[in-house]
């Protein structure tokens, strides 16, 4: 799925939605009267949780990595709302693999590109070189990897940094 984003008032908006959703499995949890291992189960297999930025049902497990891959992603446009004000707006699409090339991109064609990941480490599954890799192949002006991962305080990263393509780690305000 695709999102258009051209204020901070469309990232809020989307916002809301993953609070919301995240809403309606809570009070799923919170009423659900089986044994620990039967709620286990429905988390896993059953539709008991809802797509974080959709109204459709889905399994909690996966309700909660797409939650995470959403607020990153959000998160990021709203820095680069700000970092690149001239960008006309971005798509966003987290992980859609192959609806944009990369998971944020400028509406100005060729300006800004950046790559987003939730993760317990930069280095849990090799994450933040694969997305490194990906964006030194970009055209675009200017290149981000932005990431959540717990010990990374919000912000720039310089350390990680290399070929011109600056990583960011952001946090909600939860």
């Amino acid at each position: 799925m695709m999102i258009e984003i051209r204020s901070t008032a469309d990232v809020d908006h989307h916002l809301d939605l993953l609070a919301a959703s995240a809403a309606r499995t809570r009070s799923w949890l919170l009423e659900h009267s089986g044994t620990p291992l039967d709620m286990m189960r429905a988390l896993k297999f059953e539709p008991v949780g809802c797509h974080p930025v959709e109204d459709r049902p889905l399994n909690a497990i996966e309700q909660i990595n797409q939650t995470w891959t959403y607020m990153v992603a959000m998160l990021a446009t709203r820095q680069l709302l700000g970092l690149h004000p001239e960008a006309g707006g971005y798509r966003v699409a987290p992980g859609a693999h192959m609806s944009l090339p990369l998971d944020i991109m400028s509406i100005t064609p060729g300006l800004v590109g950046a790559e987003t990941f939730a993760a317990t480490h930069p280095a849990s599954n090799n994450k933040l070189n694969k997305d490194m890799l990906k964006l030194a192949g970009a055209t675009e002006s200017h290149r981000y990897v932005f990431m959540m991962c717990p010990g990374f305080s919000a912000g720039r990263h310089t350390k990680f940094e290399k070929a011109g393509i600056q990583v960011w780690a952001v946090e909600p305000d939860l």
